[in-house]
């Protein structure tokens, strides 16, 4: 009975990443970002807002992720918190359904993927803070690996539903598969391609359902007194105390950066195709079919790279492969591939740039997996969940930092291409500072910490 309760337990955890992914998948790359584009009608001007946008919300994640993680550390209750954060998720992803061609407010719809991704991110906190307590440290690999897998395929099967039923062309008014968008949506306001976001909240208010079912806090669910000046006091000292941790404070700052330029692939691929080939949402789609199949299949195995050869290794491989993907963004145009001119009307750009989602999605999922898992053997066990709060806090710098940094780039040079390259220094930066991270961290530093 105990391991039957266990297996539920992991299978309820894995859910969330099966719920949660399609905002990811739907809204922040492959359906809704390239819509904007279509709304704004340029692909520089879509960029700068979309960079700045995101990175407004990333300010508010940065700033409360550590807080909240400390909190949650202290009062034990992280099943209330993500209750709360769903709210904001699906409350947020439902408001993108006003993305009206006719009456587009950028600050309402903007506000809206703002209140969601926040939702989205501060729940991830809690629910990773989980994985320690799902099974034996050598098993933890394994566990987050198949989580990830798992919600990659989540966000497939809903990219495929929406390109199938929902998403609809710009010129034909039809969805991928030739039809009209389900349920009597109208192509000419765009209702089949908005309703991406009500569908996004309906799919995560659904697949959360085993996740609140079957897993539980381990921790007490009643705050002690003072838990919040506890947590704020204890947040820093960790914070002061981080010199004392190398190996963890240098996890932490490359973990930033390379996170940072991973999640601007992922913020800005749809709209960087959309804006320089003039891809179409359907188009963008496809790329994103491309990215989840090899993201879910290099994810699964990844997680048993990681059991063998440990987190590190795994994740210098994966940072190496994106910084070539980064590269050969920067280089593929409508005229150019590597800086070659092609013919005009040649598909070989389009090519090219589906070749590199396979690149991203692959690296891409197994180093979000491994770097989770070498969280956990970096902090100190009897802190985890602020530790996820600090990781969220290196990480979720990617929510403002990249997205800060594309948006002036672009807005400086009038460029998409050029606007990218801060991908390309995040990504050395992040492999420079991994080489000071101890594989296994240094356990020692937690059992003498005063």
């Amino acid at each position: 009975m105990a391991t039957e309760n266990v297996r539920k337990r992991i299978w309820g955890w894995y859910f969330f990443d099966w719920a949660s992914q399609p905002y990811a998948t739907l809204l922040v790359t492959f359906i809704f970002a390239p819509y904007m584009k279509e709304l704004l009608n340029d692909g520089a001007q879509a960029q700068t807002a979309w960079g700045f946008g995101v990175g407004l919300a990333g300010i508010v994640i940065a700033v409360l992720a550590p807080v909240l993680g400390a909190m949650a550390d202290t009062s034990g209750n992280r099943r209330t918190w993500i209750w709360v954060f769903s709210v904001m998720y699906v409350l947020g992803a439902s408001g993108l359904w006003f993305a009206n061609p006719e009456s587009f407010n950028l600050v309402f719809v903007m506000t809206s993927f703002a209140v969601g991704m926040i939702g989205m991110e501060f729940a991830t906190i809690f629910t990773n803070s989980m994985l320690p307590d799902l099974g034996e440290r050598d098993d933890v690999g394994r566990i987050s690996g198949n989580g990830w897998a798992f919600g990659y395929v989540g966000g497939l099967i809903a990219l495929v539903i929406v390109l199938a039923l929902f998403a609809d062309n710009a010129i034909t008014g039809k969805t991928f598969l030739g039809l009209d968008p389900a349920f009597g949506l109208d192509a000419n306001t765009r209702e089949g391609t908005r309703f991406v976001g009500p569908l996004t909240a309906i799919w995560y208010a659904v697949f959360m359902i085993p996740f609140f079912a079957f897993v539980r806090d381990p921790k007490p669910v009643r705050a002690p007194n003072g838990a919040i000046s506890a947590a704020l006091k204890d947040l820093g000292r960790t914070l002061r105390g981080l010199p004392k941790h190398p190996s963890l404070a240098a996890y932490l700052a490359s973990s930033m950066l390379y996170r940072d330029a991973l999640n601007g692939m992922y913020v800005f691929g749809g709209i960087y195709a959309a804006g320089v080939l003039d891809w179409s949402v359907q188009q963008t789609g496809v790329f994103g079919l491309l990215a989840i199949i090899s993201g879910a299949i290099f994810a699964w195995f990844g997680g048993r790279l990681d059991v063998r050869f440990g987190p590190k290794p795994v994740i210098i491989m994966s940072i190496i492969v994106l910084l070539v993907a980064s590269v050969l963004t920067v280089t593929i145009s409508r005229s150019s591939v590597m800086l070659v001119p092609v013919p005009e009307g040649s598909t070989l750009p389009d090519k090219a740039f589906m070749f590199v989602g396979v690149l991203i999605g692959a690296a891409g999922g197994v180093l979000q997996s491994a770097s989770r898992t070498m969280l956990a053997r970096q902090a100190n066990p009897a802190r985890m969940t602020e530790a996820f709060g600090l990781y969220a806090l290196a990480g979720k710098a990617t929510s403002f930092l990249a997205p800060m940094l594309i948006a002036a780039a672009t807005l400086m040079t009038g460029s998409q291409q050029i606007g990218v390259t801060p991908l390309i220094v995040l990504f050395i930066a992040g492999l420079f500072l991994i080489g000071f991270v101890e594989k296994d961290g240094d356990p020692a530093s937690w059992s003498n910490a005063s």
